[in-house]
């Protein structure tokens, strides 16, 4: 899950690169829609980055409580 989620972060971080270079490509570097366009893309790509850190937190979260119950179920036997 968190390999999946951080590859997406990756494409939306990538997307969103490509789509402010061509913003800038029509409208100019530094005029105001391209400072815009900066603006906007650091937004969508710190959300991003917020979403795939949620994940990952949450699935390290999970994978504890999945482990912790697991072992009090079938106790920490260990096979010889």
């Amino acid at each position: 899950m968190k390999s999946t989620t951080s590859q997406a972060n990756e494409l939306v971080h990538k997307t969103v690169d490509s789509a402010n270079k061509i913003v800038k490509t029509v409208s100019g570097e530094g005029g105001l829609v391209g400072k815009a366009a900066d603006t906007a893309s650091n937004v969508l790509k710190n959300t991003s980055s917020f979403g795939n850190d949620v994940v990952g937190k949450t699935v390290d979260t999970s994978s504890k409580v999945i482990k912790g119950t697991t072992s009090k179920v079938f106790g920490n036997k260990k096979k010889d």
